[in-house]
C-alpha cells in the first residue's frame, strides 16, 4: 500500500498597488516575502485569500483614489489589508472600512508581512517550508517587465517643501548600503534587465546620512555617493556583455550633479535627467521652501548640453501655488522658453492635508489654475513637437516594450518602443513599423525616425 502526503494548497495573496515608483518597489519586496513565505499570487480578488492595498497618500486626489481601492478590495473579496503612505491615517481608513483586518505604514516591511500571516496562515509542511531559488538573481516579484526595473537607493526626504508631506509620510533620507545597491542591480541585469531606473525621494542625496560611507565592491571600496553609483552602475554588464541603459530620477540641482553629465558623454549612462524645479519664479520658490537659483541653472543646463548634446531634461511644474501672480506664471513660461525641457508634466496647486502651505495667503481660484495650467501645457507641447521633429531623420537606438501581432491582410508586424529621451509610463513612445517576427520585448534596436507628434516618435528598424 502507498502512502500519499497532501500537500496542503498554499494561501493566495491579491495586490493592489498605487502611486509613484517608490511605492511599486515596496510592493515588489512585499510580495518577494510573502513568495519566499510559500504564498501564491492571485491576479484577481476572486481567488485571493486576502488583498492588500499599497496606497499612496501625496494629494488629497490620491488619498481618494487609494480610499476607492480600498473600498473596491473590499466589496469584491473583504479581507483586505492597507498598507503604503496613507498608513498614517489608520483612523480615516478604519472609521469609512472597519472590516479592513490591518493598517500599516510606508516601508514597514515585516509588520505587513505579519499580519498576512495573521490574516491567512502560511502553509506548512516539510516539502514546502524550504522555497529554494529566491535568493538567486532576478528570482524576486516584479511587477514591471522583464527588461526594465526600478532600482530604489534611499527612502524618505530631508526637505521641507511647503507643499509637500513626503518627510512625515516616509521620514528623512535613509539611504542603503552601496554594495547592497549594486549587488541588486547586477542580480536584475542577470535575470534580463535591460534598463534601471535608479528612484528615491531625492537622488543627488544619496549616501549625506551616512556621510558618504565607502564599502567594499568588486576589491576596492566605492563611496555612497550618487556620482560613484552611476559610475558603477554604467560598467555592469549582461551575459553577452550588453550595457544596461541606467536613468537617473527625482535628481535635484545639486553642484555635484555637473559630474555625472560626463559619464553620459562617455556612455556609462543614458543621457536622461528627472529634475522637479516645480516652479521657475524667485518668489514662487521662496514661498516653497525651494532653492531660488533659476538662472544659474539655466547656465548650468546649457554647459550640460554642451557636455552631452543629446541629453533629455524632464521635470514637473505646479500651476497655482498661494500667491503665485500672473507676474510669477509669465515669469515661467519665459524660463520654459530659454531652458527649452525635453519633457515636463505640470500639476495644479493642490491642497494637501498637514503641509505648510494649505495656511498661506493668497490662494488661488480654480479657473486661474486651470487656465494656467493649459497655458503651460500649449508652451510645453509646442516645445516638445519642436524638439521632437528635429529627430525625424536620424537613427536612434530603441528599447522595445511590446511587440504587436501580424496584420490579417499583410501580415505586417508593429512594435512599441523607448528612445533614450524616453521613460516608461512617464514619457512618449516610439512606435515601429514592419520589424521582423523574432523581435521580442526587451531587444534594443536602431530605428530611423520618419516622423514625430508632440510626444511620440515614429520609425522603422534600420
Amino acid at each position: 500500500m502507498t502512502n500519499t502526503i497532501t500537500i496542503p494548497a498554499p494561501p493566495k495573496v491579491g495586490m493592489v498597488s498605487l502611486g509613484c515608483p517608490k511605492a511599486l518597489v515596496d510592493s515588489e519586496r512585499i510580495l518577494t516575502k510573502l513568495r519566499a513565505d510559500g504564498y501564491q499570487m492571485s491576479p484577481d480578488y476572486a481567488g485571493a485569500d486576502v488583498v492588500l492595498v499599497n496606497t499612496c497618500g501625496f494629494l488629497d486626489s490620491a488619498k481618494e483614489e487609494s480610499l476607492d481601492a480600498i473600498g473596491e478590495a473590499i466589496a469584491e473579496n473583504g479581507r483586505v489589508i492597507v498598507t503604503g503612505c496613507m498608513g498614517n491615517e489608520a483612523e480615516l481608513i478604519r472609521a469609512r472600512f472597519p472590516a479592513v483586518l490591518a493598517v500599516t505604514g510606508a516601508h514597514q516591511y515585516e509588520a505587513v508581512v505579519a499580519a498576512v500571516h495573521e490574516a491567512a496562515p502560511p502553509a506548512r509542511g516539510a516539502f514546502i517550508d524550504l522555497v529554494p531559488g529566491l535568493e538567486d538573481a532576478g528570482a524576486g516579484i516584479k511587477l514591471t517587465p522583464r527588461h526594465y526595473s526600478y532600482l530604489k537607493i534611499s527612502e524618505g526626504c530631508n526637505h521641507r517643501c511647503a507643499f509637500c508631506i513626503i518627510p512625515s509620510l516616509r521620514g528623512d533620507l535613509v539611504s542603503r548600503r552601496i554594495d547592497a545597491v549594486l549587488r541588486e542591480a547586477e542580480k536584475l541585469i542577470a535575470a534580463g534587465t535591460r534598463e534601471l531606473l535608479v528612484i528615491s525621494q531625492d537622488t543627488s542625496a544619496y549616501g549625506v546620512d551616512t556621510r558618504h560611507e565607502p564599502r567594499a565592491w568588486k576589491g576596492r571600496e566605492v563611496r555612497a555617493h550618487m556620482t560613484d553609483l552611476a559610475r558603477e552602475l554604467g560598467g555592469l554588464r549582461s551575459a553577452d556583455g550588453s550595457p544596461p541603459w541606467v536613468r537617473l530620477h527625482y535628481v535635484y540641482p545639486y553642484p555635484h550633479v555637473d559630474q555625472v553629465i560626463p559619464l553620459m558623454a562617455e556612455g556609462l549612462l543614458t543621457p536622461y535627467l528627472d529634475i522637479p524645479f516645480q516652479h521657475a519664479a524667485p518668489d514662487v520658490l521662496k514661498r516653497m521652501k525651494r532653492p531660488a537659483n533659476e538662472a544659474k541653472v539655466l547656465e548650468r543646463i546649457r554647459a550640460w548640453r554642451q557636455i552631452a548634446p543629446d541629453i533629455t531634461i524632464r521635470s514637473s511644474f505646479v500651476v497655482g501655488f498661494p500667491g503665485e501672480t500672473e507676474s510669477d506664471f509669465q515669469y515661467l513660461l519665459d524660463w520654459l522658453d530659454e531652458a527649452q525641457l525635453d519633457r515636463v508634466g505640470g500639476f495644479r496647486f493642490e491642497p494637501v492635508e498637514g503641509a505648510a502651505a494649505n495656511a498661506l495667503p493668497d490662494q488661488v481660484p480654480e479657473a486661474v489654475k486651470e487656465d494656467r495650467y493649459q497655458r503651460l501645457m500649449d508652451k510645453t507641447a509646442a516645445i516638445s513637437a519642436a524638439k521632437l521633429a528635429a529627430k525625424v531623420g536620424r537613427t536612434l537606438p530603441v528599447i522595445i516594450d511590446e511587440v504587436g501581432e501580424a496584420d490579417a491582410d499583410d501580415g505586417s508586424i508593429g512594435a512599441t518602443g523607448r528612445s533614450q529621451a524616453d521613460a516608461p509610463e512617464i514619457d512618449g513612445n516610439v512606435f515601429l513599423r514592419d520589424v521582423p517576427a523574432t523581435l521580442k520585448a526587451g531587444d534594443v534596436v536602431h530605428a530611423v525616425i520618419e516622423d514625430a507628434d508632440e510626444h511620440d516618435l515614429f520609425g522603422v528598424i534600420g
